[in-house]
């Protein structure tokens, strides 16, 4: 359990809230390329750790991400005209460059000294892996942006799938490092098989145990933390290990452990306090899902699911849509698609779960883990320190993964994480 006044400094972003300083000081991942791929398309709402902003791809294709509103009366540029290499204010044809430049001042005097003088609010991006990252805090603070865990390489196939969630981040969070709920929650996507390994295919996942109830081991690291839910296998139990190594990259990344055939991760991103925009993704591996088949294998496709803002039609005042003839067919939740069902979870919580009251066991250690780490992060920061995973020398995100497999019950699961990736003393 958390104190109040510790669930407030893991869940709140907004503001001068320090989780908000400590996310601005990392690379955000802040809108999928998808969203503004097209030159002098519709601008883009990008909202972000309490913040909101307009992204868009001028005429030589150029992004530029800005602060929302214009500096000259305040209305949202969202509504502008992206055109001739600019982005024009509707009011009163106010006309600014990806740099925030103005260029262009139709209301005011030809000459006028107010042309030079007026600069909009811009922002460093990088396209990479599907997203388009911005840096969001101090340009002095600013370090170079390095390839994210689950695009390591330009070439990396990334498929992602995104939803915007009426709840915190930190539950959310919470919900993709937690390997114990897999077996409950996901038992009818997550099956148990005869398998070396875990595996997949375009019907469901499969994993080598039955064993609901996973020792957990965790170790704290410089970047974040790792555990290890540790079952018991189908084949034999007595003499080996079925272990399952999950990484949580502060603040936004989880890895999630691998199947046969693709890697899993995930990129939560809080809007404010109450709503998040959760990224689901399947990369590299040897025969890694198209984008469209990754939506439609997790029932999230934008247009059939989903509405043009990434809002799912299962919402608490619907009753997530949830099946109860299926369930007495065989269905354990009555929800299809495996993000879905946790969407469920999250959301019935309230949009930010009191901490304060919930009651923990021993296969919830991942959690008491994230949250001490968190918490003590978000108090360095407000006491003037350096961010979680900002401190050289850095551990580049391409060198950290997470794994699973069938083990030897004298391994170590701490020796099977590479060298790079060592516990932070």
């Amino acid at each position: 359990m958390l104190s109040h006044e510790e669930n407030d400094l893991l869940t709140r972003v907004s503001g001068d809230a320090p989780m908000g300083k400590l996310m601005r000081q990392h690379w955000t991942p802040v809108c999928l390329i998808e969203e503004v791929a097209e030159a002098d398309g519709k601008p883009l709402l990008v909202e972000a750790i309490g913040n909101r902003y307009v992204a868009f791809r001028d005429s030589n294709g150029k992004l530029g991400l800005l602060d929302e509103l214009c500096p000259h009366r305040r209305a949202s540029l969202v509504f502008g005209r992206n055109e001739d290499c600019g982005l024009r204010c509707l009011y009163h044809g106010w006309k600014f460059d990806v740099e925030g430049n103005c260029v262009a001042m139709s209301s005011e005097p030809e000459g006028s000294p107010l042309h030079e003088k007026v600069k909009h609010k811009s922002y460093k991006t990088v396209e990479w892996g599907g997203f388009v990252w911005a840096w969001l805090g101090e340009e002095e603070d600013m370090y170079p942006f390095s390839p994210p865990a689950f695009a390591p390489t330009e070439d990396t196939q990334v498929s992602i799938l995104k939803i915007r969630i009426p709840a915190n981040w930190a539950q959310i969070t919470e919900g993709q490092i937690d390997s114990a709920h897999s077996s409950s929650l996901h038992s009818s996507d997550m099956k148990p098989a005869r398998v070396e390994g875990a595996s997949a295919d375009d019907q469901a996942w499969y994993r080598p145990s039955t064993d609901k109830s996973p020792r957990m081991q965790t170790q704290t690291t410089s970047y974040g933390f790792h555990y290890a839910a540790i079952r018991k296998p189908i084949k034999n139990p007595s003499t080996h290990n079925y272990l399952r190594i999950t990484e949580y990259i502060a603040p936004y990344t989880s890895l999630i452990p691998p199947n046969n055939n693709y890697n899993v991760a995930s990129v939560i991103v809080p809007i404010d306090d109450e709503t998040t925009h959760f990224h689901f993704i399947a990369w590299g591996g040897k025969a890694c899902p198209t984008t469209e088949e990754w939506r439609k294998f997790n029932h999230a496709q934008k247009g059939i699911h989903l509405d043009d803002r990434w809002v799912s039609q299962r919402q608490l005042h619907n009753n997530f849509l949830q099946d109860r003839q299926a369930m007495k067919l065989g269905s354990f939740t009555g929800v299809k698609g495996i993000p879905n069902q946790d969407i469920v979870m999250w959301v019935s919580m309230g949009a930010i779960v009191d901490r304060s009251v919930d009651i923990l066991g021993a296969s919830d250690l991942a959690i008491v883990e994230f949250r001490r780490l968190m918490v003590d992060a978000a108090r360095k920061v407000a006491a003037g320190g350096d961010a979680i995973g900002t401190v050289e020398p850095r551990i580049p995100h391409a060198d950290i993964a997470s794994r699973e497999g069938v083990y030897p019950q004298t391994v170590d699961w701490r020796t099977l994480v590479e060298e790079k990736s060592v516990a932070a003393e």
